[in-house]
């Protein structure tokens, strides 16, 4: 597969899906709907736990895959991003985890090989998604206590190695370690990603997602582009890329810099712009697929895709105008 997904990389841009969570929203699940019949009883409030709808909603969830499909995504991502026993602990579901996640990554698998099956010449391809927990190893939660810290690296090893077992047991073909705040519980994922490979005698790709968090071009626990590449590129990645926080204006500066430094193939899923007062994206499809495009005449992205606030309509104006543009050449970095 890794082989596969090179070669295309090398002949075309590859379109990632947009946002899971704006596409649930539009159903409007009820807190009855998160439960559904398995945990009606369940003594705490489930609504807001996405990824427990792969088990309560299955048919929602291969809907909205069967949707990026259609708009012209590559790489759908799982229904997994808080699929870990950290995030999960806020409502004490850790014992689900590896369940979640297995079943998470079959309901795309079954969606991307039916895509395949129709289009062998456009083979479709599933991410597990790996988020960044809840938690951050880097700084303290408490003002007062600046040495405290509310996970450590071991805790964050444990729980992504088991996310990761469950994902590849599901049949994903990469790992996406998105949207990361704090480059230290990614290179716990990494750690565990690489742990795993090894344990088993095979590797597939992994692909890395930052998020520079406003203008300050920092990550949360404070690194620069330079710094945050250069804290990831001991581990062979497919792509390395960011996402999340900003739209597709503002995170133009710092794909410049990265597409300048990096010999991996680079990625972005920005959001649909900024959110208004009511935290909701009001940037529409044809506003992002023009802000894009800007990105594909720098050659500077390999891999395309949205985050908060995109829908099926934007991932299909970014892949029209992606199908005009050469992919970016990996060159030798500049420093």
């Amino acid at each position: 597969m890794k082989k596969n997904i090179d070669q295309l990389l090398k002949e075309r841009i590859l379109v990632l899906d947009g946002a899971m969570g704006t596409m649930l929203q539009r159903y409007k699940f009820t807190e009855e709907d998160f439960r559904g019949e398995r945990f009606k009883d369940y003594p705490l409030p489930l609504q807001g736990n996405n990824d427990l709808l792969s088990l309560t909603q299955p048919d929602a969830i291969k809907t909205i895959h069967r949707k990026y499909f259609e708009a012209g995504a590559d790489i759908i991502e799982t229904n997994t991003f808080s699929g870990t026993t950290i995030a999960m602990a806020d409502y004490k579901m850790e014992d689900l985890v590896t369940e979640l996640n297995v079943i998470s990554a079959q309901l795309a698998r079954e969606v991307a090989d039916e895509f395949t099956a129709k289009e062998p010449h456009k083979p479709r391809f599933v991410a597990g998604s790996i988020g960044p927990t809840n938690r951050t190893a880097s700084m303290s939660p408490d003002v007062n206590n600046p040495a405290f810290r509310a996970v450590t690296f071991e805790d964050l090893r444990k729980a992504y190695k088991q996310q990761v077992e469950a994902l590849i047991d599901g049949g994903v073909d990469l790992l996406l370690v998105e949207t990361i705040f704090d480059t230290l519980n990614a290179k716990a994922a990494l750690f565990a990603i690489d742990e795993v490979f090894e344990e088993r005698g095979e590797r597939i790709p992994i692909m890395v997602s930052g998020t520079i968090t406003d203008a300050s071009g920092r990550t949360l626990s404070g690194q620069t582009v330079e710094a945050f590449l250069i804290s990831i590129s001991h581990i062979p990645l497919l792509s390395v890329g960011f996402n999340c926080a900003l739209g597709a204006d503002q995170l133009q500066p710092y794909l410049q810099r990265l597409a300048s430094q990096t010999e991996f193939y680079t990625s972005a899923h920005p959001n649909a712009g900024l959110p208004n007062a009511f935290g909701e994206y009001d940037q529409s499809a044809l506003e992002m697929k023009d802000l894009i495009e800007s990105y594909l005449k720098e050659n500077l992205i390999n891999i395309i895709g949205g985050c908060c606030g995109t829908n099926p309509e934007h991932i299909q104006a970014i892949a029209e105008v992606a199908r005009n543009y050469a992919p970016r050449k990996v060159n030798t970095p500049t420093s």
